[in-house]
């Protein structure tokens, strides 16, 4: 999906030591020996609240497909009513994809 292509891009990676114990985070060098270190991977908060904010952007347009997608598969057309039917879900498709396009570009 290239929303979550695009966030990985986004997303610059700063490797970090952390104390087990106290919790500290430094960078780039492990501490003197006073505590115990692992290594960590932290990302800016900026770069974050981006990809959250496209993430939340994606799942609202995938809700709005999946809405489309569900009527399509579970509507029945009234006899003689297919062509009225076609045509609401097709315009509804197509300003769905609009939207998407939008989202895309912005």
């Amino acid at each position: 999906m290239d929303v979550i292509a695009n966030v990985k891009d986004e997303a610059e990676r700063i490797s970090a030591w952390q104390c087990i114990g106290c919790g500290r985070i430094e960078g780039p060098q492990p501490c003197v020996g006073v505590c115990q270190d692992r290594k960590v991977t932290l990302v800016p908060a900026d770069a974050y609240d981006a990809a959250l904010a496209r993430l939340g952007d994606a799942e609202a347009r995938l809700a709005a497909l999946e809405s489309l997608a569900r009527r399509m598969a579970l509507s029945t057309p009234r006899n003689g009513e297919w062509e009225k039917s076609f045509r609401a879900l097709r315009d509804e498709a197509r300003r769905a994809m609009r939207q998407s396009r939008a989202a895309n570009v912005s």
